[in-house]
């Protein structure tokens, strides 16, 4: 069988690493062993770690943004509820997979204002979905589609809020799973949502 070429294989390592022992832990050299190739090989294709990290939440864990690009474009293609309802599942994935991943920059806040000087380098972070929902909802919003009133920046915040809390809230329950499957929480988050950005509008 043809080995993946050395950058699938580096995001793959960094993949696995970053997800079983954390982001702050996880070392270019590790990534590097795991992969089966040198650092100086690594670093032909990622300028640092934080570079990494990035790829690997777009290339590794649920499309968040392309998806949210896209529906601010055509926002129309789909009813605003069913838009919502797909928004709040990807997201939920998302923040699901990638909080075991940045969960441990927290425990070390000199590492974690690093990385997040590098990821403001990268014109990326975790702000960067709610100003991707804010603006699917403007957009709906100039369609009509929304109440002229609507917060948008509200809705967005409230929406990727409850998805995110819904990634580690519910750990320390009997059974450890939230209360709702996913299909079932995104589309009742959606409903819940659209109550307070609609009045009398047709979806």
């Amino acid at each position: 069988m043809q080995q993946k070429p050395a950058r699938g294989r580096i995001v793959d390592a960094a993949h696995s690493l970053m997800l079983t022992i954390g982001l702050a832990r996880t070392t270019t050299k590790e990534i590097a062993r795991a992969a089966g190739c040198s650092e100086a090989a690594l670093y032909k294709h990622f300028a640092s770690k934080e570079e990494l990290f990035v790829t690997v939440l777009r290339e590794r864990l649920p499309r968040l943004t392309p998806l949210l690009h896209e529906l601010t474009e055509e926002p129309q293609r789909h009813s605003v509820e069913e838009n919502l309802t797909e928004i709040a599942r990807r997201a939920a994935l998302f923040y699901e997979q990638s909080f075991p991943i940045a969960a441990s920059l927290y425990a070390d806040p000199p590492l974690k204002r690093r990385h997040e000087a590098a990821m403001r380098e990268l014109g990326t972070g975790p702000h960067m979905p709610i100003r991707g929902v804010d603006a699917y909802l403007r957009a709906e919003r100039d369609a009509g589609r929304i109440d002229a009133d609507a917060d948008t920046c509200a809705a967005a915040s409230l929406l990727l809020g409850a998805c995110a809390q819904r990634a580690f809230a519910y750990d320390m329950t009997e059974d450890g799973r939230p209360p709702q499957p996913l299909d079932a929480f995104a589309a009742a988050l959606a409903r819940t949502l659209l109550r307070g950005v609609m009045r009398g509008i047709s979806r």
